[in-house]
């Protein structure tokens, strides 16, 4: 199949998905649109979801797979800015897991975020072991310990975790979701980033709550890191994310306001 196909009965030529193609892949034909550089094309899916007579096809993103976004309802202004500002970071969790469904759900969603020229290149792991997460843990802690520097910056996390057993790793959160890319794929980790959060904006939705595990990563990204063997991480492959997951203990009341915004347009200096 060719890369680009086009149902001329239903195509207009209006050349919509020619000014939308990033990489410049199409420009137009005598008899509508005509692929000119088909290796440049990312598989960013623009010239199918744009075509209002859905004319247009691309063998990288087939129409057949897409969906119809015209019915879906639109969140107002108001809406949005709640939704957004609702998400909290979770830190206090019920015991029992996440079922599977849900937690691939989540990361299900997670693949469909943006990427950096739509490389994607993320896989994931989705840890749900009680037994595995404690020694997680305890590894976390260990490598505080024997590092002089993050051992006094992070004294009163070591501290309560060996004197009250309270984990202030991964808070016992009952799941964690790795995010892991190639070893030499410079993007792996904003393409996490990207994914990562998708996922935390979407897991209220099912009733769950999140928070980035944020010490854990700097013991997961650090050479050598004794995670790849504890996780199973395949040779080739590193972690470049790492998430938190599982029901909240508690419900938050209200939204919190941050810093003033801190903001200026730019404004052309006279020569």
């Amino acid at each position: 199949m060719d890369l680009i196909t086009v149902n001329q009965e239903e195509c207009t030529k209006c050349g919509i998905c020619i000014k939308e193609c990033p990489r410049l892949v199409l420009s137009m034909g005598k008899n509508g649109p005509e692929t000119v550089a088909p290796l440049a094309c990312s598989a960013c899916g623009h010239c199918v979801a744009i075509c209002p007579t859905a004319a247009i096809d691309n063998s990288k993103t087939p129409l057949a797979h897409q969906l119809d976004s015209t019915g879906f309802p639109k969140l107002t202004a108001k809406e949005a800015e709640h939704f957004l500002r609702s998400r909290r970071s979770i830190r206090c969790y019920k015991k029992h897991s996440v079922p599977r469904e849900d937690l691939l759900k989540l990361v299900d969603l997670a693949r469909l975020a943006p990427t950096g020229s739509n490389m994607q290149g993320v896989s994931y792991v989705i840890v749900d072991d009680e037994k595995t997460l404690e020694e997680a843990t305890e590894i976390v802690i260990t490598w505080l310990e024997n590092d002089a520097l993050l051992c006094e910056r992070f004294g009163y996390y070591i501290k309560a975790y060996r004197q009250d057993g309270t984990d202030t790793i991964l808070r016992g959160a009952p799941n964690l979701i790795l995010a892991t890319a190639a070893t030499d794929f410079s993007r792996g980790r904003e393409n996490s980033i990207f994914s990562l959060a998708y996922l935390e904006l979407y897991a209220p939705s099912l009733g769950l709550g999140s928070c980035w595990a944020g010490i854990f990563e700097a013991c997961a990204l650090s050479a050598d890191s004794p995670m790849l063997k504890l996780f199973n991480i395949p040779e080739g492959k590193k972690i470049t994310g790492a998430v938190m997951v599982g029901y909240p203990q508690y419900s938050f009341k209200r939204l919190v306001d941050r810093d003033p915004l801190d903001v200026t347009f730019y404004k052309r200096e006279k020569a």
